[in-house]
């Protein structure tokens, strides 16, 4: 049976969004609610805010995912025809190497090319396995025949262009999903299997909902405005982290409770764990300690709003990602039931 959701995942990780250049995935999501007759609108930012409309109009909850990825920018054409990369987003130039890319050029040419260390041949280099990696070892391998950089500049690749790296997307028979940038394509994935249930079965909300997706997220401010001033509640859809001394895995809810800004809204913390309870959802309450989401920027921004932070549990966070698809079903679940949830008191 086909499970809408990682196929929403395989199309989202397959459309390349490093943040500051996101406009085709989201205009694939905005076509997919406008499909659905959702209303929708683009903030200037470049994100994309769907809305369904609620029994009560006049206290509001926003729902948040963001598609921007982690990717690089070109920092330097080199004078051997290679590419020195400048990174966007937190992660390691390890966690990329012998990746294959994409660079796209501001005409919108595709280019692919590989990402290697410069000292990659052990035939050449003794410190090939020792020699750090780091901005000055790393080099893109352009897939052309170019040996200098008047070549690479007669292909239309200049410094400050875009690159993107292959997600790998592959989904296993016993349900797991392996690609890049589950983080957060599959919150976003989970969000509009929702939006487009709810549309589908005639669901009326109690309480007008917003659905951001997010674009800037990876560089720290995705979700810090448009925040209409009827928002009660702002609940960040976002991936578990997992590692040693985590309780997140990959077939649960994760519920953060406190990452690197601080604790979230204890109030709506005991509440999505209470849902949880009552409705047999499997999730796991978790601490992030190096992460930051949309909603605490947008608690860091000012907003008079109560917080929240959920999420399916990925593994290997920023590098090799995996999950499995019972995390996106609990996950799934535990959004279903706070939208047809009464607001915490505060």
């Amino acid at each position: 049976m086909t499970n809408r959701k990682v196929d929403l995942i395989k199309q989202l990780v397959g459309i390349p969004s490093p943040s500051g250049n996101t406009g085709k995935v989201i205009q694939f999501v905005e076509k997919y609610f406008q499909d659905l007759g959702v209303a929708t609108k683009r903030n200037r930012k470049g994100g994309l805010i769907a809305t369904l409309p609620g029994e009560n109009n006049q206290e509001h909850r926003m729902l948040t995912a963001h598609v921007d990825t982690l990717g690089a920018m070109v920092k330097e054409i080199k004078p051997n025809g290679r590419l020195k990369l400048d990174l966007i987003g937190g992660f390691r130039y390890n966690s990329i190497e012998g990746e294959y890319c994409e660079i796209e050029t501001a005409a919108g040419e595709i280019h692919t090319g590989t990402i290697l260390m410069r000292q990659t041949s052990v035939h050449v280099y003794q410190d090939a396995g020792s020699a750090e990696r780091n901005q000055d070892n790393m080099e893109v391998r352009i897939d052309a025949k170019v040996g200098s950089a008047d070549e690479v500049r007669a292909l239309g690749i200049e410094v400050g262009d875009f690159v993107s790296f292959d997600p790998r997307v592959e989904e296993t028979a016993n349900g797991f999903i392996k690609s890049r940038h589950l983080d957060d394509k599959a919150s976003v994935a989970i969000l509009m299997e929702v939006v487009r249930q709810m549309v589908e079965d005639n669901v009326k909300l109690p309480y007008t909902t917003h659905f951001l997706i997010s674009n800037n997220e990876e560089i720290g401010y995705g979700g810090n405005s448009n925040i209409s001033p009827e928002t009660v509640e702002y609940l960040a859809v976002d991936m578990g982290a997992m590692g040693d001394g985590q309780s997140t895995d990959e077939y649960t809810v994760s519920i953060c409770v406190k990452d690197a800004s601080g604790p979230y809204h204890y109030g709506l913390r005991k509440h999505l764990v209470s849902l949880a309870e009552e409705n047999q959802i499997k999730y796991k309450v978790d601490i992030y300690p190096y992460y930051g989401s949309d909603a605490s920027a947008a608690i860091r921004s000012g907003h008079d709003i109560i917080h929240g932070l959920i999420g399916p549990g990925i593994d290997s966070s920023h590098a090799f990602e995996r999950t499995h698809v019972d995390s996106l079903e609990e996950t799934e679940k535990l959004i279903k039931k706070y939208l047809m949830s009464d607001l915490i008191s505060y």
